[in-house]
């Protein structure tokens, strides 16, 4: 019986037993490694006993046990705990304006170029027209006073042209108004070609935890023989930790050491205040520079340090600087389409192991497929052109001229087209374009623009027979990296000033519009005015002391300033019988401050405060206005046909549409309106009548020089109401307002299904 228990224990714990031998062999491991850890422990390895000295590494490194240097403590994020007087009132707290200021973040690259008198208007400009615009910051130094800017640059003025003292007020500058915004700082020459994009990439790859002095080393002229200096015509990088520490001891330096270069100058102060050499190369990263000889052809130039260089110097002239940019610029490109083959080479190969196979490839190799359409609505429409007319215009006619920026973009392409033609067919032929018989073209989001074009050609051989063929090419202009376009900062405090036209056609919407500003702004305490425009008909002006058509909007308004005793709601009268969008809007302009937030509103309009907020950062003075596409809902009449609407939360922005054709609303700062207004008078003599034709909409566009911001808005909802359309106005005008009454109506399907409905009532 014994022996039969112990065989149904070992059955039982057989599915377990692999389990326990593993867990056992693990801890036996772990045991025997500790073991080994403790007595290797016992003997510690160490350095000699004299601290090295400070030009053997060229820079701070860590520690030499592996930790971290002195200066780790300034990078390692610390938790502020957050305490608040009970014997002092609540403030409170003033946010920064950026998430990065608060959070302590720091600028990449800060470059300083060393200019003179001499060379400002020259080599300056040539640097500021070749990499400035590569560079995050730029700053030109000189010592001239009241030197002339040229367009373009920011220039700052010592009033001292020793260069010594040029030298050390530029130290002194940088760390005063940059030293705690920026991790390097970069300094040139106006004689130094420099790759602003390898320089950019150098600085990623070096740690910021260290004080770094990087450049061309170069030997003082009878001094230490470790001691190395930095030349200042190959450009230097010097480190912010660097920076501070340097700062105390310029005033020292100045007084103490004698030099002729500013360079050498620097390299001896940095060299015996902080004992740390120049060092042409650190932490794998070496800074590669190319002296240029008399006479240099930077287009003959095949050196491998010459293609390696991240400066160039000297340079002579404002020519030679736009060549080795030239140089430098196709150097760069080949190297991008040579990856570019490795990259499409590299896919080809690993397409073949994926699970579609060869099949998968997309052309060309490396861009996205394109768009798949999954309705009939979503197909991207084909742009049909010739080399001389488009036959999709944007004002909407069946054709126009081909002009501006198309015809250059079509020329582009068909060169293009026979480019890449004769490069894979030639020596055998030869092409040359007779005509363009069919060009198309349309946007993809997904990948960028595509074009297919049927193209005459003569092929000619190596022999030198022709032969007329006609052949389709497809081409695509892949979109490229997406460029963040730096803005103006605008914050959300902003005071808004809205202005509602009110016409007698409009009195059964008004109730509405103040209910919904009093709650979503006057309840809210949201920093926003009204001024209501009451527009008479002049018949209705006449009669205006025995019956006054606005007297219930006028009651309305009384008892919102009974009720809100700090608001007031002032309204202006005007007579008219064509209430054109720019007369109303040119008088109350003049009855605001320039600097007023103008919200041009409509009776329909539900105000809210999260569209507010939208209004105040979209608009931008003196550089953007915003004209926001309303969501317009559809009749509930012909949509619903009799049942209940589903609720607002399901079908939020459903049974409508963005209705495109409306201009109504609109945002701008009354200093912008005031500019471009200006210029409209002073370009159109015969004013009244095409006033009467245009919206300040159109202003914008043809009178200014403004950012036009147009765009889908979801915060401003409106049910659906039949606009009256003044027959008064222009013809463009009236038929907008028609089409946007009958495109509110309903979806293709809602009117589809009221006309079967409407058959079907009629055959019964």
């Amino acid at each position: 019986s014994t022996a039969m228990r112990l065989a149904a224990l070992l059955a039982a714990l057989r599915p377990v037993l692999p389990l326990v031998l593993g867990l056992s062999l693990g801890c036996s491991l772990s045991l025997l490694r500790a073991s080994w850890s403790q007595s290797g422990g016992e003997e510690q390895c160490s350095g000699p006993p004299g601290r090295a000295g400070p030009l053997a590494g060229g820079a701070r490194p860590e520690e030499a046990d592996g930790g971290p240097g002195p200066g780790y403590e300034d990078f390692r994020p610390r938790i502020v705990p957050y305490y608040r007087d009970p014997n002092k009132p609540y403030k409170k707290v003033l946010r920064t304006r950026y998430i990065q200021t608060e959070l302590g973040f720091h600028e990449r690259l800060f470059v300083a170029v060393l200019t003179s008198k001499a060379t400002l208007n020259t080599l300056a400009v040539a640097v500021n027209k070749t990499v400035a615009h590569h560079f995050p910051r730029l700053l030109y130094f000189t010592g001239l006073r009241s030197a002339k800017v040229p367009h373009g640059m920011v220039l700052v003025a010592h009033g001292d042209e020793r260069p010594i003292w040029l030298m050390y007020e530029t130290m002194h500058y940088i760390h005063q108004h940059f030293g705690s915004d920026y991790d390097w700082f970069y300094i040139m020459q106006d004689d130094t070609y420099a790759q602003a994009e390898q320089v950019k990439a150098l600085v990623t790859h070096l740690s910021i935890n260290q004080d770094v002095y990087l450049g061309r080393a170069e030997e003082f002229i009878g001094g230490d023989e470790q001691a190395r200096y930095c030349h200042g015509g190959f450009g230097y990088l010097i480190s912010r930790s660097l920076l501070l520490k340097l700062h105390p001891h310029l005033d020292s330096c100045r007084n103490e050491i004698l030099s002729v270069r500013p360079d050498e100058w620097l390299g001896r102060c940095i060299i015996d205040f902080l004992g740390i050499t120049c060092v042409s190369q650190l932490q794998g990263q070496h800074y590669h520079t190319y002296e240029l000889a008399k006479n240099t052809e930077p287009e003959k130039e095949e050196e491998e340090e010459f293609q390696a260089a991240l400066s160039v110097h000297p340079v002579s002239d404002m020519t030679l600087m736009y060549r080795l940019h030239k140089r430098f610029s196709r150097i760069q490109l080949d190297r991008a389409y040579q990856e570019i083959q490795d990259l499409q080479m590299q896919i080809r190969n690993l397409t073949s192991l994926t699970p579609a196979g060869e099949a998968g490839l997309t052309w060309p190799v490396g861009i996205n497929a394109p768009f798949h359409p999954k309705s009939r609505f979503e197909v991207i429409s084909w742009d049909y052109f010739t080399e001389q007319h488009l036959f999709s215009c944007p004002d909407g006619s069946p054709k126009c001229e081909l002009s501006g920026a198309s015809k250059a973009d079509v020329s582009e392409i068909i060169d293009s087209a026979l480019e890449q033609l004769n490069r894979r067919y030639q020596p055998l032929l030869r092409f040359s374009k007779r005509q363009l018989l069919n060009g198309y073209r349309r946007f993809d989001p997904t990948r960028g623009m595509e074009y297919t074009l049927d193209l005459l050609l003569e092929a000619v051989t190596q022999k030198g027979h022709s032969h007329v063929l006609a052949k389709r090419v497809s081409l695509v202009r892949p979109l490229s990296k997406v460029e963040i376009i730096p803005m103006p900062y605008v914050t959300e405090a902003t005071r808004v000033q809205l202005v509602l036209p009110l016409t007698v056609q409009d009195l059964d919407f008004v109730a509405n519009f103040l209910d919904m500003f009093a709650m979503n702004t006057l309840d809210t305490h949201d920093n926003a005015l009204l001024t209501l425009l009451f527009i008479y008909h002049p018949y209705d002006a006449q009669r205006v002391s025995q019956v006054d058509v606005f007297a219930g909007v006028k009651a309305m308004v009384g008892e919102l300033e009974k009720r809100y005793a700090e608001v007031k709601i002032p309204w202006i009268s005007v007579k008219t019988e064509v209430p054109s969008q720019v007369k109303l809007m040119d008088i109350v302009s003049k009855k605001h401050p320039v600097d007023t937030l103008f919200f041009l509103a409509s009776v329909w309009t539900e105000i809210n405060t999260e569209f507010l907020n939208r209004c105040r950062m979209n608009t931008i003075s003196n550089w953007q206005v915003f004209f926001p596409v309303h969501f317009q809902e559809f009749n509930p009449v012909l949509v619903y046909r009799g049942e209940q609407a589903a609720s607002s939360g399901t079908d939020f922005l459903r049974d409508g549409h963005f209705d495109r054709r409306s201009f109504a609303e609109a945002c701008f700062y009354n200093s912008d309106y005031m500019t471009a207004r200006t210029k409209l008078a002073a370009d159109i003599l015969d004013q009244d009548e095409v006033l009467e034709s245009m919206e300040v909409f159109d202003v914008f566009l043809h009178y200014s020089g403004l950012h036009l911001f147009r765009a889908v808005e979801p915060g401003l909802v409106q049910k659906y109401a039949l606009r009256s359309c003044n027959p008064r106005l222009s013809e463009e005008l009236y038929h907008r307002c028609v089409l946007s009454n009958l495109e509110g109506l309903a979806s293709r399907s809602h009117l589809a299904m009221a006309l079967f409905e409407q058959e079907q009532a009629n055959s019964t």
